[in-house]
């Protein structure tokens, strides 16, 4: 099932010397079911195009469908908080917070009672493979590895089907970029999420069911 359709989307932006155009008349189409890999040189827009996705940037043309509706007519902050979730290179997670609280978190700003939130977080967290151990660690005393996991086992908290991935391997050694790739996986395949992952790592697009490229700010 089609989640999200682009449609002759651009996008720029004035740095300190010139207009950058980063994104340019990009269409295209993502289902759910599948993880997609966006690959290209750093510049190349992709970046960019993952936060016009997430509803952190508005497209100055075209149009961003997602389940039919038009992305600038939506509740931008209801829909990162229930349909789509992020997760970064430097996972992002809150450095006060432990494991379990880091995923109760999404959950809290719903509005799920303490009680239900933490059985909940609980549950992602196994899901990705972290045991009992983890569950009190705060960040500091996580290996890089297991960071990305709850940064995912929040992810999926959130409760939406759309899970973006801006590099999400990119500060793992191998054994562990092949665990979160897997699980990334598993999320498309098992359980029907529409996974888009911008990468640098031809391993990682490899391992994808599509692959995308852009180059100079276009899809090629």
């Amino acid at each position: 099932m089609e989640k999200i359709r682009v449609e002759n989307v651009s996008y720029s932006y004035q740095n300190q010397y010139q207009k950058i155009e980063a994104v340019k008349e990009v269409s295209c189409s993502f289902e759910a079911g599948n993880m997609y890999a966006i690959t290209g040189e750093s510049g190349s827009g992709k970046s960019t195009f993952l936060s016009l996705l997430a509803g952190l940037d508005r497209p100055e043309s075209g149009t961003i469908l997602v389940e039919g509706e038009n992305l600038l007519e939506m509740d931008r902050d209801a829909y990162r908080r229930k349909q789509i979730s992020v997760v970064y290179q430097a996972f992002h997670l809150f450095p006060l917070l432990n494991a379990v609280e880091n995923v109760m978190y999404p959950m809290e700003l719903q509005g799920i009672s303490r009680r239900e939130a933490r059985k909940q977080a609980e549950d992602c967290l196994r899901e990705v493979g972290l045991g009992e151990k983890i569950f009190h660690q705060y960040p500091k005393m996580m290996s890089g590895g297991e960071q990305q996991r709850v940064a995912i086992a929040r992810a999926m908290a959130a409760q939406g089907r759309i899970l973006l991935a801006d590099e999400p391997t990119g500060n793992l050694d191998s054994e562990n970029e092949e665990h979160i790739v897997e699980l990334l996986g598993k999320l498309a395949h098992e359980r029907d999420y529409l996974v888009i992952v911008v990468t640098h790592n031809p391993e990682v697009a490899r391992q994808a069911d599509v692959c995308l490229k852009m180059k100079d700010g276009r899809m090629v």
